[in-house]
């Protein structure tokens, strides 16, 4: 089991099989650059230690019923700067759009559309904010939806280190520019307690008091989060339990209101935000993708396509199968070396397309793994929630990579730059070149990665 499992779930109102695997699988159990040394050291010192830069997919158009800003951000979440826009303009936060998800602990660029039919940028004050700058506006026809985004190119500082190991840096990030950055979903998708994915697996399974237990209960593994809010639920004090938790927490508040009150785990669980809901069942589909990734790495097939494979193609939804005579034809080749495709992994739902043969087996068994079954999902779409599904690449491309070693008043850095495709976690690189698990902080998002707490209004 890997070395970051959880408590195990506890059982529920309907019920629960006992998962053998717990772990949320973020932190390397094989590194593709196993033959560099590791630099060691820390990073997010300090927000200008990590900085993130928005690559989008389009430029405005110059007109249009919506404004486009290019916003700069400094130590708040996606959402709070999203609630600040709004506030400032007038408007719904549903009118307030955006294309990714970007890290709290940073300084993050990125480009924000606000719905303001009739109106131009000069016909609102300039946005003063002291964590919130306007680089520039433009107009647009629709509204920056989710995915919008080609990429994001980050500056990150590693501290603590020797400014000579930049040597061995350089070597780890020379051969994930040659095979790939493992695709791996990071530690900020599972929580400061590490059971986002938990939380989702019981949604999945029905298994309400297990749901309770995970968000609200005292974690094994982390004590001191929230201790005295936790311990007081185990002993059935809910009223007191949802004194005792941070007012950030709103996904907590509001299951311990609707359990004061006397309602069931279930009433309880089904009052937290759908948004956050569908987090956690995210956090479970990610968890699975991990597993299913690290046993590839296992494999020494991240890299290539076997039989039964599904090959993505990079910046594109088209994917096709993969059968024996495609795996070993020297155009495949080709078109893996260059990036072109990639074999994929299953963020498990039902629009997601199955692979075949022996790698279809092995996802099954890793989900299963997991203690739920392909049966569980289908009943699980019947619900309120459903899984959509999809396949992930299980490796990108690191494009552009630089690296300098220097020292500055805050002491000696490595700075690592380069570009990721939209989704992918800098930390996964972070890792690769430290060789040691980047901390999770306590809130935040990173990439397109992101925590549940921050993002979504609650503080596990």
């Amino acid at each position: 089991m890997n070395p970051d499992a959880a408590c195990p779930c506890p059982g529920g109102e309907e019920g629960s099989r006992p998962p053998h695997d717990t772990g949320s699988h973020a932190h390397p159990g094989l590194y593709v650059t196993a033959g560099v040394p590791g630099t060691g050291g820390v990073i997010k010192q300090r927000p200008e230690d990590f900085l993130v830069d928005e690559c989008p997919q389009y430029q405005p158009a110059g007109e249009g019923e919506h404004i486009y800003m290019l916003v700069q951000k400094k130590s708040l979440s996606t959402m709070e700067m999203i609630a600040i826009i709004a506030r400032h303009f007038g408007v719904e936060r549903g009118a307030v759009g955006y294309a990714g998800l970007k890290d709290k602990h940073a300084i993050t660029r990125q480009v924000v559309s606000v719905h303001t039919p009739g109106r131009t940028p000069d016909d609102f004050p300039m946005l003063v904010h002291d964590q919130v700058a306007v680089l520039w506006t433009d107009l647009h026809t629709n509204k920056l939806r989710r995915g919008h985004l080609r990429g994001n190119r980050f500056s990150i500082r590693v501290r603590a280190v020797r400014p000579s190991d930049v040597v061995h840096a350089a070597r780890a990030l020379n051969l994930l520019r040659a095979h790939g950055v493992p695709n791996r979903i990071g530690g900020q998708r599972f929580g400061m307690i590490e059971n986002n994915h938990l939380i989702g697996r019981a949604l999945v399974l029905a298994d309400y008091g297990a749901a309770c237990d995970l968000l609200l209960g005292p974690s094994g593994k982390h004590p001191g989060v929230n201790a005295q809010a936790r311990a007081l639920y185990a002993q059935g004090r809910y009223e007191e339990a949802r004194a005792a938790m941070p007012h950030g927490a709103l996904a907590e508040r509001r299951a311990l209101s609707r359990l004061a009150a006397g309602d069931t785990k279930r009433d309880a669980v089904r009052a937290i935000d759908p948004a956050l809901l569908s987090f956690y069942l995210s956090a479970f589909q990610s968890a699975v993708f991990n597993a299913v990734l690290e046993e590839r790495l296992r494999a020494g097939t991240l890299a290539t396509l076997v039989e039964g494979d599904i090959a993505g193609m990079l910046g594109r939804r088209a994917s096709f199968h993969v059968d024996a005579q495609t795996a070993h034809a020297p155009e495949t080749v080709e078109r893996l070396r260059t990036f072109d495709i990639s074999p994929t992994g299953p963020l498990w739902g039902k629009d997601m397309r199955r692979a075949a043969g022996a790698v279809d087996a092995a996802e099954v068994a890793a989900l299963e793994r997991f203690g739920v079954s392909v049966e569980d999902l289908s009943r699980h779409q019947g619900r309120r929630l459903a899984l959509s599904g999809e396949r992930r690449p299980l490796r990108v491309p690191l494009i552009d990579p630089e690296v300098e070693g220097g020292v500055d008043e805050h002491g000696a850095y490595i700075r690592l730059a380069f570009e990721l495709p939209k989704g992918s976690f800098a930390t996964v690189v972070a890792d690769e070149v430290m060789k040691q698990p980047s901390p999770t902080p306590d809130a935040g998002e990173e990439g397109d990665g992101d925590s549940a707490a921050s993002e979504l209004g609650g503080a596990p």
